[in-house]
């Protein structure tokens, strides 16, 4: 069950990242997004360009910001490589795995007391099987949602360990959101790798145990996309309804 939870909310991260980044990109120009989420960028293709590299790919074309407009990131090569099935799933999992551990790092060197509860909190480590479930999986996400929030107005305005560390934060759990063509692929790869993991767990016990330990980093991950999900959309539903009440056209 464990693995199964662990998969759910891989999909919810991967998932919640690409509502936050349209969200954005509906109501701020695209370049602005792209650059103030360069340091999640750097950490996405870092991810990409290690993947390709060890499945034999090659990595023409690849960049953190593109020529046009829109200073996207471009992810250049191709997967065709000696390892044909599994070598495009490692492609499609490395940058969430390097995002992951981006977060893993920011919170080891700017780790403090704010820091430090934002961590605290878990999400539950089971699929809801039923109504009751449902609603108690709601109510663990909203009093997530709330502490992150807390923590984030609450974190002092001179400690600025913290607001870098919820920057990157911040940074690094929306660029786990795929680009474009690739969301199937890093679908397919959360699904595979997690059957590959219950699979080693029943063979080699102390697995879960790894598992367990980035619990809290997960938790933190899908709280923050969450949170920054609910907030983007009642800004921009706040925006849209201003235009239909000055009788605006949409954007």
């Amino acid at each position: 069950m464990l693995y199964a939870a662990a998969v759910f909310w891989m999909f919810v991260v991967v998932l919640s990242a690409s509502g936050v980044y349209f969200l954005w990109a509906g109501m701020v120009k695209t370049r602005i997004v792209n650059i103030v989420l360069l340091p999640g960028t750097l950490a996405a293709q870092l991810g990409h360009v290690l993947g390709m590299l060890v499945t034999g790919g090659t990595v023409e074309g690849t960049s953190l910001i593109s020529d046009d407009d829109s200073a996207s990131p471009k992810q250049g090569g191709t997967t065709k490589s000696r390892i044909p099935v599994v070598g495009p799933l490692i492609v499609g999992v490395l940058p969430l795995l390097t995002c992951a551990g981006g977060i893993a790092l920011s919170t080891m060197v700017l780790g403090g007391p704010s820091v430090n509860d934002l961590v605290a909190g878990e999400v539950i480590r089971s699929i809801p099987a039923g109504v009751p479930a449902f609603w108690d999986l709601l109510r663990n996400l909203i009093d997530l949602m709330e502490k992150t929030l807390n923590v984030a107005i609450y974190a002092g305005g001179s400690n600025w360990r913290a607001w870098l560390f919820m920057y990157l934060l911040i940074c690094l759990t929306v660029r786990m959101a795929p680009l474009p063509g690739n969301l199937r692929g890093a679908l397919g790869a959360i699904v595979t790798f997690g059957i590959i993991g219950f699979v080693v767990g029943l063979v080699f016990t102390p697995a879960q145990g790894y598992v367990e330990r980035g619990w809290s980093m997960l938790s933190l991950t899908v709280s923050t996309l969450l949170l920054l999900l609910v907030i983007s959309a009642v800004i921009r539903g706040a925006v849209d309804l201003g235009r239909v009440i000055l009788k605006r056209p949409a954007a």
